[in-house]
C-alpha cells in the first residue's frame, strides 16, 4: 500500500508543473453581440435602406390594391340590396378574383422580401465574421463567441467588430 501511495505522489509531482504552466497562460475570450451588429453596423444599415427602397414600390401597390378591395366590398355591402341577383353575383365574383390576385401578390411579395432579407443578412454576417476573424488574429484572442446566456461587459468586443467592419 505504501508503494502505491509513493507512485501516486510521484505522479502528482511530475504532472503538477505541467498544469501550472498551462494555467499560467491566460485564456483570452471575447463575445460579439450579433443583434447589435445587425442594428448598428453601417453595412447592416445600408442593407436595410437598400431593401426598403427596393420593395417600397411593391408595398405601395399592395396597399393600393388592398384599399381598393375594401372600398369595393363596402360599396357592394351598401348597394348590394339594390342590385339584381346576377349583378350582385357578378360583383362578388369580381371581388373574389381581385381578392385571390391580391393574396397571390401579397404572398409573392413576402417570399421575395424574405429571400432578399436572407441574402442581405448573409452578406452582413459574412462581413461580421471576417471582422471577427481579423480581430481575433490581430489581438490574439483564443475564443470569440457569438451566443451566450450571460456576458460580462469586459469581454464584449462588439464595438471593436463594428469598428472593424467600417474599416477603421
Amino acid at each position: 500500500m505504501l508503494k502505491g501511495f509513493r507512485l501516486a505522489l510521484l505522479s502528482c509531482l511530475i504532472v503538477l508543473p505541467v498544469f501550472q504552466t498551462a494555467s499560467a497562460d491566460e485564456l483570452k475570450i471575447g463575445y460579439v453581440n450579433l443583434e447589435r451588429v445587425f442594428r448598428e453596423a453601417p453595412a447592416a444599415i445600408k442593407a436595410s435602406k437598400k431593401m426598403q427602397a427596393e420593395f417600397e414600390g411593391r408595398r405601395q401597390d399592395l396597399l393600393r390594391i388592398e384599399n381598393d378591395l375594401k372600398a369595393r366590398q363596402a360599396a357592394l355591402v351598401e348597394k348590394g340590396a339594390s342590385l339584381s341577383d346576377s349583378q350582385r353575383r357578378a360583383k362578388e365574383a369580381e371581388l373574389a378574383e381581385i381578392s385571390v390576385s391580391f393574396q397571390r401578390k401579397q404572398q409573392e411579395f413576402k417570399e421575395d422580401l424574405k429571400l432578399r432579407q436572407n441574402e442581405e443578412t448573409s452578406a452582413v454576417l459574412e462581413k461580421a465574421n471576417k471582422a471577427i476573424f481579423d480581430l481575433a488574429k490581430s489581438e490574439h484572442w483564443d475564443l470569440i463567441v457569438q451566443e451566450a446566456v450571460s456576458v460580462s461587459s469586459r469581454i464584449d468586443v462588439t464595438d471593436k467588430v463594428i469598428k472593424k467592419m467600417t474599416g477603421d
